[in-house]
């Protein structure tokens, strides 16, 4: 019984290590990508939004693997706020190194990539509000976008206070 206890213990101490590590961390969450990523789905994240005086910044989380054939990223973020409006920006990122190694955070062929959304921003309003990301790969010289886009296992979105 007294065994029992001490891994209780032990392992609610554990878990409130991690947890407390990440105190700059509002929202965070991933969903997960089937084998590839048509170019028509939109990820979509909502979150409720109560402070507009803090400063945040946003973040894209992708984890891919060595399917990921192309050595950048291109999506489509759009933010539709509370009052109606819609925000969207088109992001490039850089995925991959001149020699054609992933880059990103992991010790596995799966690789982790915390690509900056938005920087030192404040929300407009409070209330509710829903991010979709959505992938604008094209191949070069082609103008229809790449239909089905190999290697991207998870689509995430992170806010975090600034400070």
């Amino acid at each position: 019984m007294i065994q029992n206890n001490k891994f209780l213990i032990f392992g609610f101490a554990l878990s409130l290590l991690f947890f407390s590590c990440d105190k700059k961390r509002v929202f965070d969450e991933y969903r997960e990508i089937d084998g590839s990523w048509h170019k028509k789905q939109k990820v979509t994240f909502s979150f409720e939004q109560k402070d507009t005086i803090q400063d945040y910044n946003m973040f894209v989380n992708i984890r891919n693997n060595n399917d990921y054939p192309y050595n950048n990223l291109f999506l489509i973020v759009s933010m539709l706020q509370p009052d109606g409006v819609t925000k969207v920006d088109t992001l490039e990122y850089q995925m991959a190194n001149p020699d054609g190694t992933l880059m990103g955070e992991g010790f596995s062929d799966v690789k982790e990539s915390k690509l900056w959304y938005k920087e030192n921003t404040k929300f407009p309003k409070t209330g509710k509000y829903v991010v979709s990301i959505q992938q604008a790969v094209r191949e070069s010289g082609k103008v229809p976008g790449v239909e089905q886009l190999q290697g991207v296992s998870e689509v995430g979105f992170r806010i975090e206070k600034t400070n």
